[in-house]
């Protein structure tokens, strides 16, 4: 078991990754490092589903609050801040956690990226604002004009992505499939990816639920204090534009939190079919933790 190796808990929002990677890290007696993009932001807790106070305790955490949303991490930064961190970790313990859902950063993490030009801040910004003041859809249906090939792969709803490409194709006047060459980079380190896998109206009942939680935990408020900040990547995305409009009078209280439960179970079905698509990527149901245990434990010997 002295090869490094790295478990990937992979999944859909509110499927139980945070409770499997912990438990995973106190029986291996290692570190967890978050990819989930919004996690890593001090000023972000409830709306993005931030272990407790107790589960931190329970392993020690990297990635997690570290870091103000007024200095935002790019899927390339964390890449190399990851990497630098696992190779550390690795010389101690050769088995250490990766968990969250934003692909985006797991994907850089294992699979690396494309080296991509510069791109100038202000252009960045201008789309930000755009995401902000009137959604994705124009983003998208520009990004679709300046490169239609990469426009029928990107999920056309996820902000972040289509910024990231349509900046490239404003930067250089070129498709942003023209940069892209599918080649992935070697890592040091051995990947096993699981993820629990749910009935999906089971989920979207859990997705229902937990919104009504964070509600009540005071999610209005937490996206109050950061509204100033509206205009970041990590603000574009669910359960905090819907209160954005909300605080614009665009829509009532009601209509923002119906729209977060309506938001959140889209965003889980598309992360659902990303499972399906995800290369060597082992599914168990919510109840079959030890099953997959042992499935780890086999490919460790």
């Amino acid at each position: 078991m002295s090869t490094p190796t790295v478990i990937a808990v992979l999944g859909p929002t509110a499927s139980g990754k945070t409770e499997w990677s912990i438990r995973l890290a106190e029986h291996f007696g290692c570190h967890i490092l978050s990819c989930d993009s919004r996690q890593f932001y001090r000023e972000l807790n409830i709306g993005v589903a931030r272990p407790t106070p107790n589960e931190l305790s329970r392993a020690p955490h990297h990635f997690i609050a570290d870091r103000s949303i007024q200095t935002p991490l790019s899927a390339g930064e964390y890449e190399r801040e990851a990497l630098e961190l696992l190779a550390s970790l690795h010389a101690d313990n050769p088995v250490q956690i990766v968990v969250g859902g934003s692909g985006l950063f797991a994907k850089a993490l294992f699979e690396g990226f494309d080296d991509m030009p510069e791109v100038d801040p202000a252009i960045r910004e201008e789309l930000n604002a755009i995401a902000a003041n009137e959604g994705v859809e124009p983003l998208a249906q520009r990004l679709q004009e300046l490169d239609p090939i990469h426009a029928v792969k990107v999920d056309l709803q996820n902000p972040q992505r289509v910024i990231r490409a349509l900046e490239i194709c404003i930067q250089t006047g070129k498709p942003y499939s023209e940069f892209r060459t599918g080649l992935k980079a070697e890592r040091p380190f051995k990947i096993i990816k699981v993820a629990p896998d749910w009935e999906r109206e089971l989920l979207y009942q859990r997705i229902n639920s937990r919104v009504d939680i964070m509600v009540e935990a005071g999610l209005e408020a937490e996206a109050q204090s950061v509204y100033a900040y509206r205009e970041t990547t990590a603000l574009q995305t669910v359960g905090y534009r819907e209160w954005f409009d909300h605080f614009d009078g665009a829509i009532s209280r009601d209509e923002a939190i119906d729209k977060i439960k309506q938001n959140s179970r889209n965003y889980a079905k598309r992360q659902l079919t990303w499972n399906r698509k995800e290369s060597g990527l082992l599914l168990y149901k919510p109840e079959e933790y030890d099953v997959m245990l042992d499935s780890i434990q086999q490919k460790l010997d």
